[in-house]
């Protein structure tokens, strides 16, 4: 079936961090004690956004159960490789300028010595930021909500995630 792009609902995902931000919804594992929960939650807003999933496995983005789910709804690595290259159903990205983000973007944040990204917060406001100063986020892991992205210590290196749309098989 052919596949149509869909609006991303940014004021839905940020309204979801807002209220699971200090709080764990129980319709999703909760990661915290095995290696974190940020991008679990990340994944959760970002479906919040657009509502459609994409179930290819292995290389899809899906949660079913704790056992049942693609690695890229957990895991940095895998959720930005999914983003940007995603040609199917569900969300898609592209990699932007600090200056370029929206609310219900990701940042994504790799701290000193660590050879991978690492975490995963949800942008919540950045007003055509100037300097991490301006950008204020939501995360799990460290839980935060209207956190200042400059507060993050020991970074070395960030990443910013425009969620361009998603896709979804056409209805007739």
């Amino acid at each position: 079936m052919p596949l149509i792009k869909i609006d991303y609902d940014r004021e839905q995902a940020v309204e979801y961090a807002h209220k699971w931000a200090y709080k764990r919804n129980p319709q999703y594992y909760d990661f915290s004690n095995i290696g974190g929960d940020c991008t679990n939650y990340a994944s959760q807003c970002l479906y919040e956004g657009c509502k459609i999933m994409n179930f290819t496995p292995t290389f899809g983005w899906y949660y079913i159960s704790v056992d049942d789910r693609a690695p890229a709804w957990t895991s940095v690595e895998y959720l930005y490789r999914f983003l940007t290259t995603n040609e199917g159903a569900g969300p898609f990205a592209k990699d932007v300028l600090m200056s370029e983000v929206m609310p219900g973007d990701l940042v994504q944040i790799k701290f000193n010595g660590k050879s991978l990204f690492g975490h995963t917060p949800v942008i919540l406001s950045a007003n055509n930021a100037k300097n991490i100063n301006d950008i204020y986020i939501s995360a799990h892991s460290s839980d935060c909500d209207c956190r200042p992205l400059s507060t993050y210590q020991n970074v070395n290196e960030m990443r910013f995630l425009h969620i361009v749309g998603a896709r979804q098989e056409e209805r007739e």
